[in-house]
């Protein structure tokens, strides 16, 4: 499945007509993806608490893999301005450029030691960038998070969507240093991998809503 992320109106910080020229009013409300999706139950709940994206996993090694044919079982039932996005690892180069054509593409990066902000110009071309924890071996769901002062000064070589370790715990704190687009949560609202706590999902969305109160 593509990576169809939601392409929304510019934050404050993008510059309009010009260096110091800032856009005026409130930050807009930090959109949220939940990731990892494997049933319609999880799918629904974290539609119906305000979930702007749901990510599908189909790199067979990870514990949140699902098959196209179940993923679209649940991607058939989406509601309208409710993205669904797949996530996929290693891919071959072209097979990449030929999807980016005709999709939207986010690219991810884990963000871990020797990281700067600036290498990230080179993925000009993606709709958004995932800045994720890094891990070694791990691709995504680490668990990890990133320093988020990082993924603040990274705004300006795209959309960031924020990940890494993020839970009701510290998502708040998170939105309110970094700044993000978006943020995207798997493991921080797990019962299991692969599988939703329906506490944890409520209590995530509760606590992005007071980061903006």
């Amino acid at each position: 499945m593509p990576s169809n992320p939601r392409i929304g109106s510019r934050t404050r910080r993008e510059t309009a007509g010009g260096a110091g020229a800032t856009m005026a009013g409130p930050r807009p409300a930090t959109r949220v993806k939940i990731c990892g999706i494997t049933s319609w139950d999880d799918a629904r709940l974290s539609i119906d608490l305000g979930a702007s994206a749901l990510g599908f996993n189909f790199y067979p090694p990870s514990p949140r893999a699902i098959s196209p044919a179940d993923a679209w079982n649940i991607i058939r039932r989406l509601p309208p301005f409710v993205e669904a996005v797949g996530v996929f690892v290693n891919w071959p180069p072209l097979v990449v450029a030929a999807l980016a054509r005709t999709h939207r593409v986010i690219k991810a990066v884990q963000a871990g030691r020797g990281f700067r902000a600036a290498g990230l110009a080179r993925f000009h071309r993606a709709d958004a960038i995932l800045l994720d924890g890094f891990a070694r071996g791990l691709h995504g769901g680490t668990g990890r998070t990133l320093d988020w002062n990082l993924a603040r000064a990274a705004w300006r070589y795209g959309r960031i969507i924020l990940a890494g370790g993020l839970s009701p715990e510290n998502v708040a704190e998170a939105i309110r240093v970094a700044e993000p687009y978006a943020v995207d949560v798997a493991s921080g609202v797990e019962a299991r991998p692969g599988r939703k706590d329906p506490a944890r999902l409520r209590a995530l969305f509760a606590a992005v809503e007071s980061a903006h109160g």
